[in-house]
């Protein structure tokens, strides 16, 4: 029966039903030749991760050198598997840090009564997102600096350091401090969408808890949290193809010759193999990488959330 109705809302998708959404149709065109200009037509430069490539020879008269490059990355070359390992493990904190802090934030302002304070927090939790990754940097090496950064100062205060140090030097502490880096950027930001959640809650269930005696922590957990748990799931799994996109601006400001080693991305990497050695054969295999693996993330989420039975995007 399902399948008959499936069959039929299929045959119903025809020519004249365009037409009658014509407007709509035509407004989406720039956007659909937007994403097919920059986002597929430029995929057809994969083909120089397969070429010994040469920008006067161009992709007809390059040599194809097959597999090469993929195996000088993962065989022949022990640096990229420790970019490998650095980008995973700081877009995994990342990953995890603005997800526990954007949702924690969005719980807590949805406490607040007062709706001036309320307004007043959002705007400020908003605007270090539309800071670059410079001035964030900046403020950074402010806030950590050796010389009256007031880190330091406060530790010195509590007694919890001797003297100052340099946090930028420590490599176990470089890729905590580009995960609460992010957090402070992006929690506001992040949390717009959970509080647009939270408002879709029907009122009802808050008065009936309170009725039965509980408190906020108690409606929090057990009534805001449910109610955003489709939201939680989706944005995850968005997230989950984004854990290799761990950011190239603030480790590349941030590096030095002391954490270099924890420090590189693949974004990184291309940088220096694809742009500043002129090897873009090398840089668009490492991107070709990047890129499967986040489709394959994507995917193997999906198929989780499909079995646990939760929201999942197709």
């Amino acid at each position: 029966m399902k399948a008959e109705q499936v069959k039929e809302t299929k045959s119903k998708i025809n020519w004249k039903e365009l037409m009658k959404q014509r407007e709509l149709v035509l407004l989406s065109i720039p956007f659909v030749a937007y994403v097919l200009l920059f986002n597929y037509i430029p995929l057809i430069g994969w083909v120089m991760a397969f070429q010994k490539y040469k920008p006067q020879d161009g992709f007809f008269g390059s040599k194809f050198v097959g597999m090469e490059k993929f195996k000088f990355l993962f065989i022949d070359n022990a640096d990229f598997l420790r970019v490998i390992r650095n980008t995973l493990a700081m877009g995994v904190i990342n990953l995890i840090l603005s997800f526990v802090f954007a949702i924690g934030f969005a719980l807590v302002l949805n406490e607040v009564v007062h709706k001036g304070t309320k307004k007043f927090v959002q705007t400020v939790s908003y605007l270090p997102h539309f800071l670059s990754w410079i001035i964030v940097c900046g403020i950074l090496q402010d806030v950590l600096s050796i010389d009256g950064g007031i880190i330091n100062v406060i530790l010195v205060k509590l007694h919890i350091l001797s003297s100052p140090v340099n946090f930028f030097t420590f490599k176990s502490l470089f890729w905590w401090i580009v995960g609460f880096a992010h957090v402070w950027k992006e929690t506001g930001w992040n949390s717009i969408i959970y509080l647009a959640a939270i408002t879709a809650i029907n009122p009802d269930l808050y008065e009936a808890a309170s009725i039965d005696g509980a408190g906020r922590l108690s409606k929090m957990w057990n009534i805001t949290l449910p109610g955003i748990k489709p939201t939680i799931f989706i944005l995850l799994l968005i997230n989950v193809g984004n854990v290799l996109n761990s950011g190239f601006e603030i480790q590349y400001l941030l590096t030095n010759g002391l954490v270099q080693s924890v420090s590189q991305t693949i974004d990184i990497y291309v940088l220096k193999f694809g742009i500043s050695q002129a090897d873009y054969s090398l840089g668009t295999a490492a991107g070709i990488f990047k890129s499967l693996v986040s489709i394959i993330l994507i995917f193997l989420a999906n198929n989780a959330a499909k079995k646990a039975g939760e929201e999942r995007l197709f």
